[in-house]
């Protein structure tokens, strides 16, 4: 879907300077996050609920931001755009579409290392 991968790995190897733990709970937290706004998200769209899906955003942005999770950070920015001007209509289906697809995306890149980390890899 993108040529650039969904999270930049690079700036979890910056920020923890080779300390294992650190980047372990640096992974986990990522995941759980991601996890957390999917789930939430569509918690929200099913619910037509601004205020829940502008929660999870607010909560997950930093992050989204520093990891460079660029792809799913823009559709979420979509997202927010497109409910504040049209709301739940056929403009929010075809991006939730967008955002299920990218926050997948982002899981699976993350779930290997986070499988390592949990010692639960295939």
């Amino acid at each position: 879907m993108h040529n650039t991968p969904p999270l930049n790995f690079d700036k979890i190897d910056e920020m923890t300077e080779g300390d294992a733990d650190f980047k372990a709970e640096l992974v986990t937290a990522i995941y759980n996050s991601l996890i957390e706004l999917k789930g939430t998200y569509i918690e929200g769209a099913a619910n037509e609920d601004e205020e829940t899906i502008q929660e999870i955003r607010h909560k997950v942005k930093p992050s989204l931001v520093m990891f460079e999770v660029n792809p799913l950070n823009d559709i979420l920015l979509e997202g927010k755009e497109i409910i504040e001007t049209t709301g739940f209509g056929p403009e929010f289906l075809a991006h939730f579409e967008k955002f299920l697809d990218a926050v997948q995306e982002a899981i699976d890149f993350v779930e290997p290392e986070f499988k390592k980390i949990e010692g639960t890899e295939e």
